[in-house]
């Protein structure tokens, strides 16, 4: 809970800084740096945190499936069901930085 709240706050942080204009906006829309830079550290902190939430709980599902081997079968379709919704926070993240990507600048 608390990760997935500190990767919500960063990303809010830094999409901030994406949206934020300059007083002359160029006639051709293009990607400006600060976006490209929101989205590649909006990503690698999704990506990163994704990545820790699975490896912990892989470790966990391991260790329960160590200490009870007949719990396997439940541990197991809970430790699938899990990692498909960490998988997906990384999906939402992605989509979310492609926005800034591709959306910001026609907007402008």
């Amino acid at each position: 809970m608390r990760k997935a709240l500190l990767m919500t706050l960063a990303m809010v942080l830094v999409a901030s800084s994406a949206f934020a204009s300059d007083a002359a906006a160029p006639a051709v829309a293009a990607v400006g740096p600060t976006a490209a830079w929101a989205t590649a550290i909006g990503m690698a902190l999704a990506a990163g945190l994704c990545g820790l939430g699975q490896g912990m709980g892989l470790k966990a599902a391991c260790e329960g499936t160590a200490r009870n081997p007949e719990a396997g079968g439940k541990l197991t379709v809970t430790l699938i069901l899990g990692l498909a919704f960490i998988e997906s926070l990384a999906i939402y993240a992605l989509v979310v930085n492609l926005i800034l990507l591709f959306v910001k600048p026609l907007g402008a």
